[in-house]
């Protein structure tokens, strides 16, 4: 996905309320290094210590704006990093520059590592000349849905449905539970209104061409091989070519092209959200007029 501006996304309520319960979660009670710092007037420089794609900015800004801080950028959102490098700086009182401190580069670097995992497995799809979607999945660590979503779609990925009620997914164990796939897509589709759609996870040919029939907008094809993968989307296409398909499960981004294909419009990569690294970031408060550089992490 392609926002010249992704941070319209976020209202600012939802915004605002995150960087509220990170914080209580931090500091429940008392901060006692308060009464060591301070409240003297400071700043803090923000450095990135590894390469990667920064995002996350309104959730920094967030946090900071909680504490009567203000941040200053350097780099705009989507930004490929190169260390070591000052991204921005932050002003405000120096126990709340502490305070917001962990909170604020963990959000961070969390977010810019899942972008750097999106905008790389965009990068090795489109490589192949492949024109379909890489997108995340469901598997988010749960109270930080939201940053790991928005972290897709600075990456250049789609961020893949947002949660139970943007898309009707009829997973194996819906199947079984319905009675069947034709049984399970129709309850679907009486369950689901004009606005959405309608995916059924298949585990064969004969599953897909059954879903299609009765009415799915799009197939999963889940744990196939390549060499299985494309076949069947072939002859489905070849049947229904309204039909979307989606390729799922075991894909990493060393066999990601193996599974890029004409008749495939989604690949999607559970790894994106879950096996992300963090980048490294680091907040040091500084003298007006010195900003020592600290030193690049260690790969």
């Amino acid at each position: 996905m392609d926002f010249e501006d992704p941070a319209l996304l976020l209202p600012t309520a939802t915004l605002a309320a995150l960087a509220d319960a990170w914080l209580r979660e931090d500091c429940p009670g008392f901060n006692h290094m308060a009464l060591v710092t301070g409240a003297a007037p400071s700043q803090a420089a923000l450095w990135a210590k590894s390469p990667g794609v920064l995002a996350g900015r309104p959730f920094f800004d967030a946090i900071f704006s909680q504490l009567n801080c203000q941040v200053s950028w350097s780099y705009p959102e989507g930004s490929k990093l190169v260390p070591v490098v000052k991204v921005a700086e932050v002003r405000g009182a120096a126990h709340c520059l502490l305070l917001g401190e962990r909170v604020a580069l963990n959000t961070l670097a969390r977010c810019s590592g899942v972008a750097s995992a999106a905008a790389a497995a965009v990068e090795v799809a489109k490589g192949t000349g492949w024109t379909g979607q890489v997108a995340g999945t469901r598997k988010t660590t749960p109270g930080f849905r939201l940053v790991e979503k928005y972290g897709l779609l600075v990456g250049g990925a789609s961020s893949h449905r947002y949660d139970l009620g943007a898309l009707l997914m009829v997973k194996d164990n819906h199947i079984v539970a319905a009675g069947g796939v034709e049984k399970a897509v129709h309850g679907a589709r009486r369950a689901a209104d004009f606005t959405l759609k309608v995916e059924v996870e298949c585990s064969s040919l004969q599953e897909a061409v059954e879903a299609a029939r009765a009415g799915a907008h799009l197939v999963l094809l889940d744990n196939f091989r390549p060499e299985e993968l494309h076949p069947i989307a072939a002859a489905l296409k070849a049947q229904f070519p309204s039909v979307g398909v989606e390729a799922s499960g075991g894909i990493t981004l060393d066999n990601l092209p193996e599974f890029c294909g004409p008749h495939i419009d989604v690949i999607s990569l559970g790894m994106l959200t879950q096996a992300a690294w963090a980048l490294d970031f680091s907040l040091k408060l500084f003298a007006e007029g010195v900003t020592p550089v600290p030193h690049a992490r260690r790969s």
